[in-house]
C-alpha cells in the first residue's frame, strides 16, 4: 500500500501531472496487478447483491422513471437494463443512470462507512453497461469493478466530504471512471482527464438529500455513473 499527502493547493502551485491526486488514481487504474481469486469472487457476489436489490426496486418510481428515460435512448449492441429482456439494449451511459437508480433505490446494497460514507455497489452499474457495449470480457469487467471499489473505498477512508457539505457521490464519480478506464485498458493519461472531469459535474450539495428534493438521493449516484461514462467517453473522443 502506497499512502499519499493530500491537500488543496492554490492555482498558482502549479502542480505537475504526476504531484496530483486524480494522476495518482489513474495509475493505479491503468496498473495491470491482478486479481485474487477470493476478490474476483467476491465481486460476483456483490454483482449478485446489486441484482437482487435492482430487481426487489424495478417497479418504484424513480427507477421506471429512469428506465423509462433510458429506454428513449435504444442503441443496438448497448447495454441491458434491469427490468427489460436482453434483447432491449441502450446506451451505455443510459444503462448506467437506470441501473443505477435501481440499485440504489432501497439502500440495501453494501455499505462502507469511514471518514465518509459511500455504498460501493454503486461502481457495478456504470463499470458493468460500458463493459457489455464494449464487449469486454469478465475478467476485465472483474478488473474494473476491483478498481472502483479500490478507489472509492481508499477516498472514503481519506477525506471526508459531509463535514463540507458534500455529497459522498463526489467520490464514486472519479471511483467509477478510474474502474471503466481499467476495464477499457486505457492508457493513464486518459483515465486521468476522465477522473478530472467527472468530479467536476458529480460535485454536489448534500440539500439535495433534505426536503422538498430528496427523491434524488435514488438519482444521485446514478448520475455520477452516467457523468463518468460520459467524461471516459470524451476523453476517448479526443485522443482518438
Amino acid at each position: 500500500m502506497q499512502n499519499h499527502a493530500v491537500r488543496v493547493h492554490p492555482e498558482s502551485d502549479r502542480l505537475t501531472c504526476a504531484n496530483q491526486l486524480a494522476w495518482k488514481i489513474a495509475q493505479v487504474a491503468a496498473d495491470p496487478v491482478g486479481v485474487e481469486e477470493a476478490v474476483a469472487e467476491m465481486i460476483i457476489n456483490r454483482m449478485i447483491d446489486n441484482a437482487a436489490v435492482a430487481m426487489a426496486s424495478v417497479n418504484r418510481h424513480s427507477v421506471t422513471s429512469a428506465r423509462a428515460e433510458a429506454l428513449a435512448h435504444r442503441r443496438p449492441g448497448g447495454a441491458t437494463v434491469f427490468g427489460m429482456g436482453p434483447d432491449v439494449r441502450v446506451h451505455a451511459e443510459w444503462a448506467a443512470w437506470a441501473n443505477g437508480t435501481a440499485v440504489r433505490e432501497l439502500d440495501f446494497h453494501d455499505t462502507f462507512l469511514a471518514a465518509e460514507y459511500s455504498h460501493p455497489g454503486d461502481n457495478i452499474p456504470g463499470i458493468l453497461a460500458v463493459a457489455q457495449q464494449c464487449n469486454r470480457s469478465g475478467a476485465d469487467l472483474i478488473r474494473g469493478i476491483a478498481t472502483g471499489y479500490e478507489i472509492q473505498i481508499d477516498l472514503a477512508r481519506a477525506i471526508c466530504l459531509h463535514k463540507h457539505k458534500i455529497d459522498h457521490v463526489a467520490h464514486l464519480g472519479p471511483s467509477v471512471a478510474a474502474g471503466i478506464g481499467t476495464a477499457l485498458r486505457l492508457p493513464p493519461s486518459v483515465i486521468y482527464q476522465a477522473i478530472g472531469q467527472t468530479l467536476h459535474v458529480t460535485t454536489a450539495t448534500r440539500q439535495s438529500r433534505k426536503g422538498e428534493i430528496s427523491s434524488w438521493k435514488a438519482y444521485a449516484p446514478a448520475h455520477a455513473g452516467k457523468m463518468a461514462v460520459e467524461s471516459v467517453d470524451a476523453e476517448i473522443s479526443q485522443k482518438g
